[in-house]
């Protein structure tokens, strides 16, 4: 699949969710727009900053007209923990076939102290409520991410 680019159509999915009901793109279409934010781990250094950081902007972020849903490899189990654990009031979606990374190319060999490995790069997609890909957040900075998409958020309204 070639990379998605801003103002593409972004490619549906149907995965399952911390709710306990498996969670559409087209549930949000034409209603809000989506925070759809791919992180590496549950429960670990920059997972939690970004995610704390969602928390603390949650109310303002849902005043735009927006949903926050997190997606990595996690099962079910490791997402419940790390919402309980961090007051999470979002949603996480669990990726534990890498179908969704994959489809949004943030599945990608990464490499630390030399040796290489497929892991999430952590990339954040928002999309509009026309269901395209509205901004793409590559290289996120996790202790200022929640600002950036709050400001974009914003300026689309």
């Amino acid at each position: 699949m070639s990379k998605l680019k801003e103002g593409n159509k972004a490619p549906a999915f149907n995965m399952p969710s911390s709710t306990g009901k498996n969670i559409t793109l087209e549930e949000f279409e034409g209603k809000k727009h989506v925070v759809l934010y791919f992180y590496p781990k549950d429960d670990t250094p920059g997972c939690t900053v970004e995610a704390c950081g969602f928390r603390d902007r949650f109310r303002e972020i849902e005043k735009q007209d927006a949903v926050i849903l997190g997606v990595s490899p996690d099962g079910d189990k490791s997402h419940q923990k790390f919402i309980s654990k961090f007051k999470l009031p979002f949603t996480l979606l669990s990726d534990e076939e890498k179908s969704l990374c994959k489809t949004y190319g943030v599945w990608v060999q990464k490499s630390m102290y030399g040796k290489e490995y497929m892991g999430v790069a952590r990339t954040t997609f928002l999309i509009g409520k026309d269901g395209k890909i509205a901004k793409i957040f590559e290289k996120v900075k996790t202790d200022i991410h929640n600002d950036e998409v709050l400001e974009t958020l914003k300026a689309l309204s």
